[in-house]
């Protein structure tokens, strides 16, 4: 038989393992539904939407919401004659300023897969740069006022502008400001929750008007959602019954994102199914579930490596030697001081601490590290730790530096190798 064919012996429907998959509901966010639902109400009376911010973790269900809420909103809208709603959506990665966010905006609007084109179908995309802002700004307001009507702005993912705030004093303002003949509502959707304390003081008394939070799933919610993906996603009685419990268990200590969890679950399944390919049972186990781990977490240190300077590959060793000794979360001066030890050890030139405190940050924005805010009689000072497996940060140094088996076995000796 050849390598590819459609025998599969575990797995029925990959793909509403996916964390794109829109189920027919969203589970475990009643809640947060109900409460958006209420701030998005307005629109139905006809009148001016309030300006909503929603804030969660990545993977607990913010968009799906927003998606759901809107097209059922949408839906209802249709059945009023007064009211003539529209929404413009735009994903904020890679837009680092306001002035990116409006030009991004406008070219939605005039995309000719948008359903908005027709309004402004005369009108050209406008270039990334060359532009002065208020040009922008006037032609993102024209565009608005052609549509008409109640406009929806839905941004995901604003956090990536920044301090950059000033499309979301200006959009909430436009229409008491200019007197557009059109009424628009933002729909704000952060990963950060530190973002609203960056935001300016005109911005924060313009735009959050209702603030909904999506806290992170905890286990139990992450098992109900799990199983309800599973039901359709796998075969009948090819799960062991700690599996779905373990891949929630492992998600709510990280992250309580679904999106980490069913990722672990789609990993799981992958490597049963090979396993069931070559002889093995049909069945999915907690120690398929542990591999997928190990697997996901050494590729996201491979992956975060690709970033990292020979320097930044010897801070990390270094974090990994005083995890090995059970001495992590360790303070930045700490781990410098290891830092110089191993440097030498390796023939090389230690870096300034300036520079190993850049390192660190960038292995903490990777995923590789966590930062843990802590203090003390002494202050406020920041300390760092594993946020990958040890085993797993090691499996990919090694690929880089060589053998690292004195690590292992100090790790070993300490009993914090898993």
């Amino acid at each position: 038989m050849g390598r590819f064919n459609r025998e599969s012996f575990i797995i029925q429907d990959k793909d509403v393992l996916r964390d794109d998959y829109q189920p027919e509901t969203l589970e475990e966010r009643d809640e947060e539904l109900d409460e958006y639902a209420a701030a998005l109400r307005p629109v139905i009376q006809g009148w001016q939407p309030n300006n909503v911010f929603l804030y969660g973790v990545t993977g607990v269900g913010k968009t799906a919401a927003t998606h759901d809420l809107l097209e059922e909103l949408q839906e209802s809208a249709g059945e009023y004659d007064d009211v003539d709603l529209n929404v413009i959506e735009l994903n904020c990665t890679g837009c680092t300023t306001s002035y990116q966010v409006a030009v991004n905006l406008v070219n939605e609007i005039r995309s000719p897969s948008h359903p908005l084109t027709t309004v402004s179908s005369s009108r050209e995309p406008m270039s990334e740069t060359g532009y002065q802002q208020k040009r922008i700004f006037n032609e993102l307001y024209n565009d608005l006022e052609s549509i008409g009507g109640t406009i929806l702005v839905v941004l995901d993912e604003i956090d990536n502008i920044g301090s950059d705030d000033d499309i979301l004093y200006e959009l909430p303002r436009a229409r008491s400001q200019l007197d557009l003949d059109v009424k628009i509502g933002v729909v704000g959707i952060s990963n950060d929750f530190k973002f609203r304390e960056n935001l300016s003081p005109k911005v924060k008394d313009t735009l959050c008007e209702e603030e909904i939070l999506f806290p992170p799933y905890d286990a139990t919610e992450l098992q109900n959602i799990l199983k309800q993906r599973a039901d359709i996603a796998l075969y009948d009685d090819v799960l062991e019954s700690d599996v779905i419990p373990l891949c929630a268990a492992f998600s709510a200590q990280d992250s309580g994102s679904a999106r980490q969890a069913l990722r672990l679950l789609r990993k799981a399944a992958d490597i049963a199914e090979n396993d069931a390919m070559a002889g093995g049972e049909a069945e999915i186990t907690e120690d398929h579930v542990r591999e997928a781990k190990h697997q996901i977490q050494r590729q996201q240190v491979v992956e975060g490596m690709h970033s990292l300077t020979r320097q930044g590959q010897y801070v990390l060793l270094t974090v990994c030697q005083l995890a090995a000794e059970g001495e992590t979360p360790e303070r930045t001066k700490l781990i410098y001081e290891r830092y110089q030890a191993v440097l030498r050890n390796h023939g090389s030139e230690p870096l300034k601490r300036r520079r190993v405190h850049d390192h660190l940050s960038d292995l903490s924005l990777h995923g590789i590290l966590r930062l843990v805010d802590s203090s003390s009689g002494r202050g406020n000072y920041n300390e760092y730790e594993l946020d990958v497996s040890l085993s797993s940060a090691l499996d990919a140094l090694e690929s880089e530096l060589g053998e690292l088996d004195d690590i292992r076995e100090t790790a070993k000796r300490h009993r914090v190798l898993e």
